[in-house]
């Protein structure tokens, strides 16, 4: 039947019913197309009209009229010296010219890269991308070939291989942090497009579009920028803690029970001792500044300065002409033994009328036992 059919006027087309199919040629009878044969080219279609093994044309939508040296029934009694099968041969390769949409790619590997916040860094990246034919001819002679049904899965891996290389280059040419990546994915994307159209250009292939779904760090990376966040989102470490604390013990008092009041007694124990801390490292600076030294009388005053708040007693020393103080009696050994504190040193303490010599108060006899007195005058 298709040595019958192949000596009538042939209609030549061809309706997609595949949806990643790029090539597909004509099936005639020993490629034997008549004179006369109707060409039927639609739209997101072009034909390449192969007669006698060369490309004569490449026809847009439309219809047409083929003419070749094939006349039906003369051109096979012709042939007889061929086994009457006619040495004139034509063919018809239809070519998809739509956008092939549903192509994805990913990095097999990780992309090592230089990052200026995080240093060396490992990047892995997947997406999609379309592909055109924007030179049927030029596809038909470097890829297609005479491959009668030629689809996108036999080119899918030589041009993820091709995405893939460009990536790690545009990566590491672009200069843009790891952090910054996903603001500039659509840049980067549109850049890649131009490079890859660029170099499938001698193939009669372009890249529409190429879309950059995600970029990833490693686990361990990721984890680590995730607990910076946290730490930037908490702020202030004291009041974080203390507002955990906070709603932990507005938990347990929703919440009554043993487990409940525990939990409240353990919180307000950390919450005691974090504030206990607190506001003890707030005296220490308070100290260390001079502010909680108390009203101290000046140095040669005539009335006696007001009462100290403890029982104890509080002694004031004048040390370069400077009051200092107040101490406590078992603090004063201390202070002779750094020579702050000698025989001819100003004190005074509640009490007394007014400043006298440390060698002049009885009670710090004791103080002074192991003091020296001051060299005789020599020579």
């Amino acid at each position: 039947m298709d040595r019958i059919r192949g000596e009538f006027i042939d209609i030549i087309e061809w309706t997609d019913d595949s949806r990643d199919t790029i090539v597909w040629r004509f099936p005639r009878y020993e490629n034997e197309i008549k004179m006369g044969a109707r060409l039927v080219v639609r739209e997101s279609q072009a034909a390449v009209f192969v007669n006698e093994g060369r490309i004569a044309d490449v026809f847009v939508p439309g219809t047409y009229v083929l003419e070749t040296r094939n006349l039906p029934l003369l051109s096979t009694l012709k042939g007889w010296k061929h086994g009457f099968h006619s040495p004139f041969k034509a063919e018809v390769y239809f070519v998809n010219t739509r956008q092939f949409t549903d192509l994805k790619w990913g990095t097999q590997n990780p992309i090592m890269l230089r990052d200026p916040e995080f240093g060396m860094v490992r990047l892995r990246a997947f997406g999609g991308f379309a592909v055109q034919i924007t030179d049927p001819a030029g596809l038909l002679r470097e890829l297609a070939g005479t491959d009668p049904r030629f689809r996108t899965e036999e080119v899918r891996e030589h041009l993820r291989q091709m995405i893939v290389s460009r990536l790690a280059n545009a990566l590491a040419t672009a200069n843009i942090p790891v952090l910054d990546l996903a603001s500039r994915q659509d840049a980067l994307g549109a850049r890649l497009a131009g490079l890859l159209t660029h170099e499938l250009t001698p193939v009669g292939v372009s890249v529409p579009a190429f879309f950059i779904e995600n970029i990833s760090l490693p686990p361990e990376v990721e984890a680590a920028v995730d607990a910076r966040t946290r730490m930037a989102i908490a702020g202030d470490l004291d009041q974080y803690t203390r507002f955990q604390a906070a709603n932990a013990i507005g938990e347990a008092a929703r919440n009554p029970g043993g487990a409940g009041e525990g939990i409240g007694l353990g919180v307000g124990m950390a919450l005691g001792q974090q504030l206990g801390q607190q506001l003890g490292r707030q005296l220490g600076r308070r100290t260390a500044a001079g502010l909680d030294q108390g009203p101290q009388p000046a140095p040669g005053a005539g009335g006696p300065p007001p009462l100290p708040s403890e029982q104890r007693a509080q002694w004031y020393v004048a040390v370069d002409g400077r009051q200092q103080g107040p101490y406590e009696t078992a603090a004063l050994p201390d202070l002779a033994g750094t020579g702050a504190l000698t025989r001819a040193t100003l004190v005074w303490r509640t009490g007394m009328p007014g400043w006298l010599p440390a060698e002049q108060v009885p009670e710090l006899t004791q103080v002074l036992a192991a003091v020296p007195p001051p060299l005789p005058p020599q020579a």
